[in-house]
């Protein structure tokens, strides 16, 4: 699999928060989630590498060329949802559609009359009306109806209920199922991503902490659960994180090898993303 974007040594400072030197790579063909608490730099990357405010360093590429030089292939070639919308609300769908399809040159009518109708989504009605998934849903039919690339999400099922983030990230898996699409999509809801991710990467306080293919990381890492008798000054450090009480203990491990050779009495599970994502920031 070829990179479909790169960022290197990207540098934002705001003053109260800054982006350190933020580097990586997303993948042809895959959905790489784009993990972290709120506030550690995901919404701050994203607008970077789009544009919409300006880097400070660093370099973004789009297929091997500098987004800069490229920047209306770069922009015809990527969709965009974020969770603010912005839209305008006082007008219909097919009113702001109306607005957005002719910045496109591969603007498809058919096929956003085919998500529309899919969606359940009516073209007269009007934005203001419409609750926060039919919002999202219209977004996504906006973003992936002029065949784009790469599609750029933000936080797009923050604050969805269970069976439409669900109806969402099945939209995710037949959109990557074409040839050469891939998908950049950010979130604390790390549930989701247990679901559809190939790849993580975890930002934090503005800095890159691990990025990774999604099952080789979980399965290097263990969740260790036993009697508060296994734990002594030697074993703690066998530790990214670890949680004591007088009931027991649990803890996240990447030493899984040594953890069941010294500790004999434990449980260990496969964890979550979002166990070793709280691991990592607490450690």
């Amino acid at each position: 699999m070829k990179p479909i974007l790169e960022v290197k040594g990207l540098k934002k400072d705001l003053g109260t928060f800054a982006l350190k030197d933020i580097s990586f790579s997303l993948l042809e063909g895959c959905i790489t989630g784009f993990i972290g608490v709120n506030g550690a730099g995901k919404t701050t990357t994203i607008k970077s590498i789009l544009g919409l405010i300006l880097k400070d360093a660093g370099e973004i590429a789009f297929y091997g060329k500098d987004i800069q030089l490229i920047e209306r292939e770069f922009k015809n070639r990527i969709g965009i949802v974020l969770d603010d919308g912005y839209f305008y609300e006082d007008l219909t769908l097919l009113e702001m559609k109306n607005i957005i399809a002719p910045a496109y040159s591969n603007w498809d009518e058919a096929v956003f009359k085919k998500h529309m109708e899919h969606f359940g989504l009516p073209f007269n009605q009007q934005i203001s009306t419409l609750s926060k998934g039919m919002r999202m849903k219209y977004a996504i039919a906006l973003a992936i109806s002029h065949h784009p690339d790469l599609l750029i999400m933000d936080e797009p099922t923050s604050g969805l209920d269970p069976q439409v983030r669900m109806e969402l990230m099945d939209i995710l898996l037949n959109f990557i199922k074409q040839d050469g699409k891939s998908v950049f999509f950010s979130s604390h809801i790390t549930s989701d991503l247990d679901k559809v991710a190939d790849m993580l990467i975890l930002i934090d306080k503005g800095g890159i902490i691990l990025s990774e293919e999604k099952d080789i990381l979980l399965d290097r890492h263990g969740l260790v659960k036993g009697d508060t008798k296994e734990i002594n000054e030697h074993t703690r450090g066998l530790f990214l994180s670890l949680h004591e009480t007088e009931y027991g203990f649990s803890g996240l491990t990447d030493n899984k090898t040594v953890v069941r050779q010294q500790m004999g009495n434990v449980l260990i599970e496969r964890p979550t993303i979002e166990d070793v994502m709280l691991s990592y920031i607490r450690r």
